[in-house]
């Protein structure tokens, strides 16, 4: 049984982007439980859906490609629910087989219908998600990580190659606003915070 959302933890979309939990809320007026998530990429929006549908699995009617089981899966989870989806889909009856064959068709055929990139937008009932990201697998171990030290370990070996858009997506995964301008110099507040954060972390500790 998967376990609800909490804060900080990363989810991907089955699409490809990366998600950071900012926290469950509950709707005022219904009641219904909600999750207030942010985007780890372009602009760091931060959208709200609802728990149930966070939770859903995929529509493999409409994404019969797609290889995830549920629409958002968290990072530690993912391969293996990949593993485990891929071996039940290969003893999928024939009549499953079909069907998706008979959907494969039909998706490429509407190939030149646009997607709007903005996720959890609803239009005619029609949800429309964003296109896959493609992440340095430094950044995704930074924000794996479970310590200030293994971050600044990684971002040592990030510097090299180090980025805005890596810095921007690092700074946003630990709770950090660092101001436009050098990389280097972003490269530095970054870490500086970080060694700030692995003190208190280290004393806290004791």
């Amino acid at each position: 049984m998967r376990h609800n959302p909490k804060p900080q933890e990363m989810y991907r979309h089955f699409k490809g982007n990366l998600y950071q939990i900012r926290c469950l809320a509950r709707h005022s007026e219904t009641g219904e439980m909600m999750v207030v998530y942010q985007a780890m990429y372009d602009t760091f929006e931060i959208y709200v859906r609802p728990l149930a549908m966070f939770m859903d699995e995929v529509d493999h009617v409409k994404y019969p490609n797609a290889t995830q089981r549920y629409r958002f899966e968290l990072l530690q989870d993912m391969y293996a629910g990949e593993e485990e989806f891929r071996t039940e889909r290969l003893v999928a009856s024939p009549e499953a087989e079909e069907r998706s064959i008979a959907s494969t068709e039909v998706a490429e055929k509407k190939t030149a219908e646009p997607e709007a990139a903005a996720d959890g937008v609803q239009t005619d009932g029609q949800e429309t998600e964003s296109e896959e990201l493609n992440i340095d697998p430094l950044v995704m171990d930074f924000l794996e990580a479970d310590t200030y030290e293994q971050r600044l370990g990684i971002l040592a070996a990030l510097h090299s190659r180090v980025t805005n858009e890596m810095i921007n997506t690092m700074a946003v995964a630990v709770d950090l606003e660092i101001k436009d301008g050098d990389v280097e110099e972003r490269y530095e507040e970054l870490k500086n915070c970080l060694l700030t954060f692995e003190k208190y972390e280290c004393n806290r500790l004791r």
